[in-house]
């Protein structure tokens, strides 16, 4: 009987259970559209927390709140973060980890438009801010979602934990807070961003621990 077991084999393991939950992430996520499809009316928390950020609106918080607006979606979200991050680690002779980035990132946006057609939710009616069709799942949420476990996948350092899951928070707060989606849309684009993000990551695994610095 063997005791030992080769690298080939220790790395499937090592991968099998972040590509499972990634997997379960997006059927997760998809499993709360179809719930949210059963409803003519939103969840009670959903209205209680839009309800409750339109109660304290004021500048102080809808300009950090549009700039976020701004930071997660349209040209510059959706091209300028993807494509910068993807030249930034091709510049650092990363090139793996560019096509990684660049990847996810597209898959992320083509997973939230797939949904979104799919569940066709009506955004709410106070919305700030000019939005596509579709509030489920929110593709701000899904992008910020998927950018930090890209950067925390490739640079493995705490920090990028620690802001990136702020940012996340953030991107969850302004998005319900300018009534672009109901809170049960930015969970599911929490789990879209992240079961993205890792199922892509789990075949890229090897030739990506392998050009990062020691």
């Amino acid at each position: 009987m063997k005791t030992e077991i080769s690298q080939a084999e220790a790395r499937r393991i090592t991968t099998r259970w972040p590509l499972i939950s990634g997997i379960g992430a997006v059927v997760l996520a998809v499993t709360l559209g179809l719930l949210i499809g059963t409803r003519s009316t939103p969840f009670s928390l959903d209205q209680l927390v839009l309800d409750d950020f339109l109660s304290i609106r004021a500048d102080v918080f809808t300009v950090p709140a549009l700039a976020m607006n701004f930071l997660g979606g349209g040209w510059f979200g959706v091209f300028v973060v993807p494509l910068g991050g993807a030249l930034a680690f091709f510049l650092l002779k990363r090139r793996w980890a560019a096509l990684y980035f660049l990847l996810a990132s597209a898959v992320s946006a083509g997973v939230v438009q797939l949904l979104k057609s799919l569940f066709s939710r009506a955004r709410p009616d106070e919305i700030l801010v000019t939005a596509d069709f579709g509030s489920f799942p929110s593709g701000h949420v899904a992008n910020a979602a998927t950018l930090t476990v890209v950067l925390i996948l490739l640079l493995q350092r705490r920090w990028i934990i620690i802001v990136g899951v702020i940012y996340t928070i953030l991107m969850i707060l302004s998005r319900t807070y300018l009534g672009a989606h109901w809170l049960s849309d930015t969970i599911g684009g929490v789990l879209v961003g992240i079961g993205v993000a890792v199922i892509l990551w789990a075949p890229f695994a090897r030739k990506l621990e392998a050009e990062r610095p020691q």
